[in-house]
């Protein structure tokens, strides 16, 4: 197994956290801190690289907000230079790592994403009679950061990368608790061992995919389920056999066991495709591509949303219609025609002025 070192000279490299501090601050680049910070670029940056390399660098605070996506999440904001150094290391140790993942983990890469990963759901769920549909319950807070360091150093050697990796790990903020005894287990040992990844940092987004690959090796390697893709922590395996699949679900469980993770009870479900799959936002059938009533009523909720920020003058035009553009053309993925032309012609965003009104018909 190849293990990659000296990758530090790389992640401090100016150049590097320059090209970070581009990436950071995409969409972002009108905030206060990310103009604070970039009023002074040069000197923030080299700050920031002398931090790194006298190993004097420490992770700040996390701001932190929660969101009903239906269920409960908590989002943690990293402060803007502690996500600068996030991409900084991103962008040196994904392109390494990430051909160890499988083709069919679709979340967060480049090039895959939720309408690749459908296209792919669409035509497996139309080809076979069964499928075994999994969520891990409270994924990201029950990440272990032992077992996760120690698939990072499976692959890595570098002892300064590894350093930076376990502060930005280390650093990680409360979670939501999860309590959960596995084999071996004392009383004491779910609250000791440390657990949990914040959701909104980027480094998180790339460990979840990371944590989640021997389980999708084994899966397709020993398990021989050759169709099988995941989504973040949403896997599905299909088949024409159920009992194949009945028992890939109990050695499953099993494996995951050794992650210290659990599948959700009722969201992890083995049933005929015929009768409907929700996979991404919308739900398959066998005749077309609907989307979720939940979905599409939080659609509409932000849809009234953008109208009082954009009535108020918090939105530009520009943003407006970005917004919208984006929602059609995930809307497009389904057989969403009608759908789309009744929401679009109800929508009217209104510019209030001092002397008068400007509107704009989304359809």
């Amino acid at each position: 197994m190849k293990r990659y070192g000296n990758l530090w000279p790389q992640i401090i490299a100016f150049e590097n956290l320059l090209t970070a501090a581009r990436k950071a601050q995409k969409g972002k680049r009108y905030r206060p801190n990310v103009l604070e910070f970039n009023y002074h670029l040069e000197r923030s940056l080299l700050s920031l690289q002398r931090e790194l390399r006298d190993k004097t660098y420490e992770p700040g605070k996390y701001y932190t907000f929660y969101i009903h996506d239906p269920k409960v999440r908590m989002i943690s904001a990293a402060p803007y230079r502690d996500r600068v150094v996030h991409h900084a290391l991103c962008n040196v140790i994904v392109p390494l790592l990430e051909p160890t993942l499988i083709g069919h983990t679709y979340a967060n890469r480049l090039g895959y994403g939720t309408h690749r990963a459908l296209k792919k759901f669409v035509g497996l769920a139309r080809r076979y009679r069964y499928c075994l549909q999994c969520d891990i319950s409270k994924y990201f807070p029950s990440i272990d950061h032992k077992i996760l360091k120690g698939l990072l150093r499976r692959k890595l050697k570098c002892p300064d990368t590894l350093w930076l990796i376990d502060k930005i790990i280390d650093a990680s903020n409360p979670q939501m608790p999860v309590i959960e005894y596995f084999p071996g287990d004392d009383l004491l040992t779910p609250v000791e061992r440390r657990r949990g990844l914040p959701i909104g940092n980027l480094t998180s987004q790339f460990f979840a995919n990371l944590y989640l690959n021997p389980f999708d090796h084994f899966v397709k390697e020993q398990l021989k389920l050759r169709r099988y893709l995941r989504y973040v922590d949403d896997f599905v395996a299909f088949g024409d056999d159920w009992q194949v699949l009945a028992d890939a679900r109990a050695a499953m469980e099993e494996y995951l066991a050794t992650l210290r993770l659990r599948l959700h009870p009722t969201k992890s479900q083995l049933f005929e495709t015929r009768y409907g799959v929700n996979f991404v936002g919308f739900r398959i059938l066998p005749d077309r591509i609907r989307v979720r009533n939940d979905n599409l009523q939080r659609a509409r909720k932000r849809m009234k949303l953008l109208q009082g920020l954009y009535g108020r003058g918090e939105v530009s035009l520009e943003t407006l219609v970005q917004r919208l553009s984006s929602w059609e053309a995930h809307l497009i993925h389904g057989d969403t025609y009608r759908l789309r032309r009744k929401i679009f012609d109800q929508l009217v965003f209104v510019r209030e002025m001092e002397d008068g009104a400007d509107s704009l018909l989304a359809g």
